[in-house]
C-alpha cells in the first residue's frame, strides 16, 4: 500500500512536470538566454530577464536551482554593466549615451551621484586616450592638435552631460550636502580639464614653437571663447603663459647673438673698409621716412653687424606676440647684451692694443665709436618703436618709465669710455679757440699802437715813448708769428 502511494505521488509529480514542462524549460534556460542577450547587445531583453529573475528570487529563494539561476544571471548582469561602461569609454554620440545611461539607471546599481561620476570618469578616460594618441615630437603640432581635440570633444561631453542629466544647475544636491566630495561635481571636472590643458600648453611652450606664438595665441583664445558658452572662459589665464614663452624665446636669441659676438671678437682683426663700399651701399639703399634702418657704418665692422642682425631678428620674432608687460624685461635683456659686448670690446682692447699697428688702431677706434655713437642709440630707437613711451605712459603712468623701461644709455657709455677715442666734436672746437685768442692778441696790439701814437705827441712822456719804441719790434715779431699760426691752422 505504501509503495502504491509513492508510485501514485511520483506519477502525479511527473504528470505535473509534463504539464508545466514549457514553463520549467523557460526558467531553466533563463541563464543561457541572459548570456546570449548580453553578448549580442540585446540589453532591453536582458534587463527584462534580470527583473524576472529578481521576482523569482523573492518568491522561490529556498529552491537551490532557482538560486543557481539567480547567480548566473547576476554574473551576466555584471558583464552587461562592463559592456555599457565600455561604450561610454568610446566615441559615442548623444543618442547612444542616452540609451546607455537609461540602461544603467534600470540596472539600479548606482545612485544618481554615482551615475554622474561614472559617466564623467568613462568619458574622461576616452578623452585622455584620444589626447595620448597625438604625436608629441613637434611641440607646435602637439599643442595645436590638443587644442582642436579638446575644444571639439570637451564641448561634446559637456553637451552630453547636460542633455542626460537635464538639470541646468551643475551643482548637485546630494543627500550629504555637507561633504565637499559631492558638491560642484561637474564644475570641478571642468576646472580639472582646463588646468590639464593649461599644463600641456605650458609644457609645449617650453619645448619651443618657433615664431608662431601669434597663431597659437589666436587658437587658444578661440578655445577659451568657445568654453565661455559653458561658463568656463579661461582666456584670462593665457597671458602669463605666452608672456613667459615670448620672453624666453627673445632672451635665447639675444644670448645666442651675444655668444656669437664674443666668439667673433676672439678672432677679430680690425681691418679698414674702403669708403667706396659704404658710399656704394648708401647710393643703392632706398629708405622711407618711417623706416628704422640700422646704421650704414656697421658694414665696416662685421661683429657689430652680425650682432645687430641677430637682435633685429629677435625683435621681428617678438613683434607677432609682444604684450606691453614685456617692455621692462626686454629692455633689461637688451641692456645686458650691450653691457656684455662692451665688456668683450674692452677685453679685446686690453689684450690686443699693444700688438695693433696704426691703421688697426684707427679702425678699432672707429669700431668703438660706432658702438657708442651708433649701435647704442639705434637700440634705444628700436625699443622706443617697439614700446612707445606714450603707450607706456597711458597704460602705466608715473615718472618711473623713464628709468625702469628705457635703455640706460649713460651707463653704457661710461662702461665704454676706456676704449672710446677722444670726442671728435671737442677736437673740432679747439681751432676756433686758437683763432679767438689770436684775434684778441691782435686787438691788443692795435690798441697798444694807438696808445703809443697818442703818447708820442705829448712832450711830457718821452721816456715812456722811448720804451714803447723799443718794444715795437717785439710786437711786430709777435704779429708775424701769429699770422703764421693762423695760416697753419687754416
Amino acid at each position: 500500500m505504501k509503495v502504491a502511494q509513492e508510485i501514485n505521488t511520483s506519477r502525479h509529480l511527473n504528470s505535473l512536470t509534463l504539464a508545466r514542462h514549457t514553463q520549467l524549460l523557460e526558467i531553466l534556460e533563463i541563464s543561457q538566454l541572459m548570456d546570449s542577450c548580453v553578448r549580442n547587445g540585446y540589453y532591453e531583453e536582458a534587463l527584462e530577464l534580470s527583473s524576472y529573475v529578481q521576482r523569482l528570487e523573492k518568491k522561490l529563494s529556498n529552491i537551490p536551482i532557482i538560486q543557481n539561476i539567480v547567480d548566473v544571471v547576476q554574473s551576466s548582469t555584471q558583464l552587461m554593466l562592463s559592456q555599457l561602461l565600455q561604450q561610454l569609454r568610446s566615441a559615442i554620440q548623444l543618442p547612444a549615451c542616452l540609451r546607455v545611461i537609461g540602461y544603467l539607471r534600470r540596472l539600479d546599481l548606482f545612485s544618481e551621484s554615482e551615475l554622474r561620476i561614472k559617466f564623467l570618469q568613462a568619458r574622461d578616460t576616452w578623452l585622455q586616450s584620444v589626447l595620448a594618441s597625438i604625436s608629441s615630437d613637434d611641440p607646435y603640432y602637439h599643442i595645436t592638435k590638443t587644442i582642436e581635440t579638446s575644444r571639439v570633444h570637451l564641448f561634446d561631453i559637456v553637451t552630453q552631460y547636460r542633455a542626460i542629466f537635464s538639470d541646468d544647475d551643475p551643482i548637485l544636491s546630494m543627500e550629504n550636502e555637507d561633504s565637499p566630495i559631492y558638491g560642484n561635481l561637474f564644475h570641478c571636472w571642468i576646472l580639472q580639464k582646463v588646468q590639464q590643458f593649461l599644463k600641456t600648453l605650458e609644457n609645449d611652450l617650453k619645448g619651443g614653437v618657433g615664431n608662431r606664438l601669434d597663431s597659437l595665441l589666436g587658437q587658444c583664445m578661440y578655445f577659451g571663447l568657445s568654453f565661455s558658452r559653458v561658463g568656463a572662459d579661461f582666456r584670462g589665464l593665457l597671458p602669463p603663459l605666452f608672456h613667459a614663452a615670448a620672453l624666453k624665446s627673445f632672451n635665447t636669441e639675444v644670448l645666442n647673438a651675444t655668444n656669437r659676438f664674443n666668439k667673433a671678437m676672439k678672432s677679430y682683426s680690425p681691418q679698414p673698409v674702403p669708403s667706396t663700399v659704404t658710399s656704394t651701399t648708401m647710393s643703392t639703399m632706398t629708405t622711407k621716412p618711417d623706416e628704422l634702418n640700422p646704421p650704414i657704418e656697421l658694414l665696416q665692422h662685421p661683429p657689430l653687424a652680425a650682432f645687430i642682425n641677430s637682435i633685429l631678428s629677435a625683435f621681428n620674432n617678438l613683434r607677432h606676440c609682444a604684450p606691453i608687460s614685456l617692455a621692462s624685461p626686454v629692455t633689461d635683456s637688451v641692456c645686458s647684451a650691450l653691457k656684455t659686448i662692451i665688456q668683450s670690446t674692452c677685453a679685446f682692447h686690453r689684450a690686443e692694443a699693444a700688438a695693433l699697428n696704426e691703421t688697426e688702431r684707427s679702425s678699432f677706434a672707429n669700431f668703438c665709436q660706432v658702438l657708442g655713437k651708433k649701435v647704442i642709440p639705434y637700440m634705444e630707437e628700436c625699443l622706443e618703436a617697439f614700446f612707445p613711451s606714450s603707450v607706456l605712459t597711458n597704460l602705466c603712468g608715473g615718472s618711473f618709465l623713464a628709468t625702469d623701461m628705457r635703455l640706460d644709455v649713460d651707463t653704457l657709455l661710461v662702461l665704454l669710455e676706456p676704449v672710446m677715442p677722444q670726442d671728435s666734436t671737442q677736437e673740432k672746437e679747439k681751432p676756433p679757440c686758437h683763432d679767438n685768442e689770436a684775434k684778441t692778441r691782435e686787438d691788443d696790439r692795435i690798441k697798444d699802437q694807438e696808445d703809443s701814437e697818442s703818447k708820442e705827441g705829448s712832450p711830457l712822456n718821452e721816456e715812456p715813448n722811448e720804451k714803447v719804441n723799443e718794444k715795437l719790434p717785439d710786437s711786430e715779431q709777435r704779429t708775424q708769428d701769429l699770422t703764421q699760426v693762423e695760416a697753419v691752422l687754416r
